[in-house]
C-alpha cells in the first residue's frame, strides 16, 4: 500500500460517483485519476492497464466534449445532468466484438514481448474497459452493465497482485456501477414518456 495508491482510490471513486450522478465534473476528475493509476499500474507491471490509462485519458476528453455538446441541446442542463440513451443492437455487437479481438491481440503481444503479469486477463480487462468507457461517453445505459462485469474481475486480479486498496476501490466501483445503472435507468424512464408522440 502506498500514499499514491490511496490518493488514486479516493480520486477514482469520486470520478465514478460524479459519473453516476451525470455531473460534468466527472471528466476532469477522471483525468486526474487516470494519471495517478498510470503510474501505479506501471509500478505493478500491469502494462496493459498502464496503457489503458492513456487511452482513458483520450476517452475522458472525448466524453467531456460529447457531454458538453449534448448539454447545449438539452433542457436538463440547468440541473447539471446529462440525458442518457439505450445502446443500439449494432453498437452493442460491434463493441463486444472489438473487445474480444482487442483482448486476443493485446494479450498475445504482452505475453510475447513483456514481463507482464497475467497478460491475457489484464489485456481482456483493458479491451472491455475501453468499450465501457466509450459507451459511457456516448451516454449508453449498457455501459454500467459492462462496468459491473469488468470491475468484478478486476477485484480478483488486484487481490491476486496484492494491490489491496485498489481491489477495495474496484469493489466500490461495482457498487457505484449498480447505483449508476439504477440512476441512469430511472432518468431514461422519466424522459421516455415526454418523448412519446401524442395520438392523433
Amino acid at each position: 500500500m502506498s500514499v499514491l495508491e490511496i490518493i488514486g482510490v479516493i480520486v477514482s471513486a469520486l470520478a465514478i460517483w460524479l459519473t453516476a450522478r451525470r455531473r460534468m465534473l466527472c471528466w476532469p476528475v477522471g483525468l486526474a485519476s487516470v494519471a495517478l493509476y498510470g503510474w501505479i499500474f506501471f509500478d505493478a507491471k500491469l502494462y496493459s492497464d498502464m496503457l489503458l490509462q492513456g487511452a482513458f485519458a483520450v476517452l475522458q476528453v472525448y466524453g467531456w466534449w460529447v457531454w458538453l455538446e449534448q448539454g447545449k441541446r438539452n433542457t436538463q442542463v440547468d440541473s447539471g445532468e446529462v440525458r442518457v440513451q439505450a445502446v443500439t443492437p449494432k453498437a452493442l455487437l460491434m463493441g463486444l466484438l472489438l473487445a474480444v479481438i482487442g483482448s486476443a491481440v493485446l494479450g498475445s503481444l504482452m505475453a510475447r514481448f513483456t514481463d507482464a503479469a497475467l497478460p491475457y486477463v489484464d489485456a481482456s480487462l483493458t479491451a472491455f474497459s475501453l468499450v465501457a468507457q466509450y459507451w459511457t461517453a456516448r451516454r449508453y445505459i449498457a455501459s454500467w452493465w459492462l462496468w459491473i462485469a469488468v470491475d468484478v474481475v478486476y477485484v480478483g486480479m488486484f487481490l491476486f497482485k496484492g494491490l489491496y486498496p485498489t481491489s477495495g476501490l474496484y469493489a466500490l466501483f461495482v457498487a457505484l456501477a449498480v447505483i449508476g445503472l439504477r440512476d441512469w435507468s430511472r432518468a431514461a424512464a422519466r424522459v421516455e414518456p415526454a418523448q412519446t408522440p401524442h395520438a392523433a
